[in-house]
Formats: C-alpha cells, sequence, structure tokens
C-alpha cells in the first residue's frame, strides 16, 4: 500500500481547554529499525486525554504543577493512546509477514525490557499518539488482532481501560468467588473491571449513578450501588462479611469511607482519583488487619499480552458510546468530559 507523505493529526501546542486541540498536516512518521507503521482505523479516548491536556498530573511534591502523564510535554505532541489499525510500513529488521495484518498497539512505554516492566510512558503524552491518519510504534508492542471478531472501534478501546482493569486485577490478585467492589463502574475503566471481575468468577459490586445502572448491569454487575446515597450503609447492606477487593478508580471519600470495610487481609487498589487524590484514613486498620493499599498505573507487558488473548477469543466485549471523525477530537474529549455516556468514545480517521 503506498503511503503518503503528509497526514491529519489533531494535537496541543500547550496544555489548556479543548481549543488546545489544533488540527495540522504533517508529515508521515517513518518507521525507524524495529518499528513499524500503522494506518489508524480507529483511536479511543481516555480520562488520561483530558489530563494530559490540561496537564492536570503534577509532578512529585508539586501536585498542581501542570504536567504531562511522568513530567513536561513536548510540545507540539499528537495526542491519543489507544489505536486500532493495520500495519502498512515496516522498519529495518521486522519480519515482513506483519505486513497487512491488523494490531492494536500497547501504549505503554515501560522502564525495562521483559515481561514485568512498569509503564513510566504513555503514547500520546510522551511520544505522538493515534489522533492521526497513522503512528509508528515498536514492533514489540503491536499484537496482531486479525483474527479477532472484535471490531475495530472496540479493538482501540481495549488498551488503556482494559489493560489499566486487567493490571489492578491482577495486582489485587482477584480469585473466583471473592466479593470485589468497583468504583466508577460506567465509565471505560469501571466497565472493563465489571466485565473482568466477571468473568474471572468474583461477585462485583459496582458503583455507579442512577441512570446508568442498566448498563452496568448488562456489563454483569451483580449489585449495583447508588453513588448519590449512603454509600457505607448500601456496602453494609450488600456485602455483610466485607469486601475482599476494591478496584477504584475515584479515590477521594470512596477511600476513606470504603476502606474499613475490606475484610482481614483485603486489598483497595487505586487506578484513578477522579473523587480526589487527597486522601486521610485510619492507618491502623490497615496494619491491624494486614490490609493492603495498592497503586496500579495501568499494566504490564504480560497483562497486556493476556488482555489480547481474552480479545482474540470475544471474552470482553468493550461497549462503545460514540465515535467521532478526527477533526471533532475536540468536541469528543468534550463529550468525554461531561460523563454522560456509558463506555468508550472512538475517533474514525
Amino acid at each position: 500500500m503506498a503511503v503518503p507523505d503528509s497526514m491529519r493529526a489533531m494535537r496541543i501546542t500547550a496544555h489548556g481547554g479543548p481549543e488546545v486541540l489544533e488540527p495540522a498536516e504533517v508529515a508521515v512518521p517513518v518507521p525507524q529499525a524495529g518499528e513499524v507503521l500503522v494506518k489508524v482505523s480507529a483511536a479511543a479516548l481516555n480520562n488520561t486525554d483530558l489530563w494530559t491536556r490540561e496537564g492536570a498530573y503534577g509532578r512529585p511534591g508539586e501536585p498542581g504543577a501542570l504536567s504531562g502523564w511522568r513530567g513536561p510535554i513536548d510540545f507540539p505532541r499528537i495526542q491519543g493512546a489507544d489505536v486500532a489499525g493495520g500495519i502498512v510500513a515496516l522498519g529495518a529488521g521486522v519480519d515482513p509477514r506483519l505486513a497487512g495484518r491488523r494490531v492494536v498497539i500497547d501504549p505503554a512505554i515501560y522502564d525495562a525490557e521483559g515481561p514485568h516492566a512498569n509503564p513510566v510512558g504513555l503514547m500520546g503524552s510522551e511520544r505522538d499518539g493515534g489522533y492521526a491518519e497513522y503512528v509508528t510504534a515498536p514492533v514489540e508492542r503491536v499484537h496482531d488482532m486479525t483474527q479477532s471478531p472484535l471490531t475495530d472501534d472496540q479493538l482501540a478501546a481495549l488498551p488503556t481501560a482494559y489493560g489499566t482493569a486487567l493490571g489492578m486485577i491482577e495486582r489485587g490478585r482477584l480469585r473466583k468467588g471473592e466479593t470485589a467492589l468497583v468504583s466508577g463502574a460506567s465509565g471505560g475503566v469501571g466497565l472493563a473491571l465489571v466485565q473482568i471481575a466477571v468473568a474471572r468468577g468474583a461477585r462485583v459490586l459496582a458503583i455507579s449513578s442512577g441512570p446508568k445502572t442498566a448498563a452496568v448491569r448488562a456489563a454483569g454487575a451483580h449489585e449495583v450501588l447508588d453513588r448519590a446515597r449512603d454509600l457505607t450503609g448500601q456496602l453494609r447492606a450488600a456485602a455483610p462479611s466485607g469486601i475482599d477487593v476494591a478496584l477504584d478508580v475515584v479515590a477521594g471519600d470512596t477511600l476513606t469511607e470504603g476502606l474499613p470495610l475490606l475484610r482481614e487481609g483485603g486489598r483497595w487498589v487505586v487506578a484513578g482519583a477522579l473523587g480526589g487524590y487527597d486522601v486521610a484514613f485510619d492507618v491502623r486498620r490497615l496494619y491491624l488487619h494486614n490490609m493492603q493499599v495498592i497503586g496500579s498505573s495501568m499494566h504490564t507487558p504480560t497483562h497486556f499480552a493476556l488482555l489480547m488473548d481474552m480479545a482474540r477469543r470475544a471474552e470482553v466485549r468493550p461497549v462503545v458510546a460514540a465515535t467521532f471523525p478526527l477533526d471533532q477530537a475536540a468536541r469528543a474529549q468534550e463529550e468525554l468530559a461531561a460523563r454522560r455516556h456509558v463506555g468508550k468514545i472512538v475517533l474514525c480517521p
């Protein structure tokens, strides 16, 4: 397939509101040795897109500092961590049999080689991402999904949301028969947590808002708790013996109120701070009951490979709430920020 010299992209040139997302005509990136060029068919949005654009991640010792996912952003930056598409060009040393394959890109930049490396950077933040017609990626980060029955929109919804969810579940050591609490259950990561936890054989209690409870139940949640009501009372009624694992993307008061409801040896896994990052709790409950609070940032290469195997077998089926053309990326981000939807929002270049 002939590759053009230039492409359309949406990029940010500074931190700010949706207005800093600007269309641009830029050169198509050339795959270097060990890389492939992917023609983007779908790019899903994530909260990290909003926070990267806003510079909302802070820095160690400076929680209010403008920052990308792991530090200052090199502008201009093409956003977008989640990409599904087809390989159209190969860098030196890449197996020629990969040409034309339908793939999903693992967006993580890892701190080391090996199956259990930790992510320290992200496509769309520390390197250019998928808000464009083409993107490059290291060949070891592309996964052949040619045989998956999932659509390109669904495949694009997997990397960050479902990768983060699976990382949380793996780090929290969720086992069959345990009771799991999922916060923010109607969002992309939340629905992924519900689906994967149910697939693991857990009893899932999900926290959501009234109008979205039906969609959360449809994802498999055994009980849905209304976040607008007395959460502690609902949790005690739904799980009188306590919670084994909390899978939390909200933090804030949810963690403060919920931590005492963990069983002996319970695990509270945090991968977001939608409800606030400044949290207080009684540390005596932590050590006297052998509880654990676990931070979880995305996934490892092993987690991602496991997720791709699940997607090849359609064991998870992402819910796509809406699709937008590439040049409406700012509007798509506004829709994401409004949180009226259930599932994932996807750009289709």
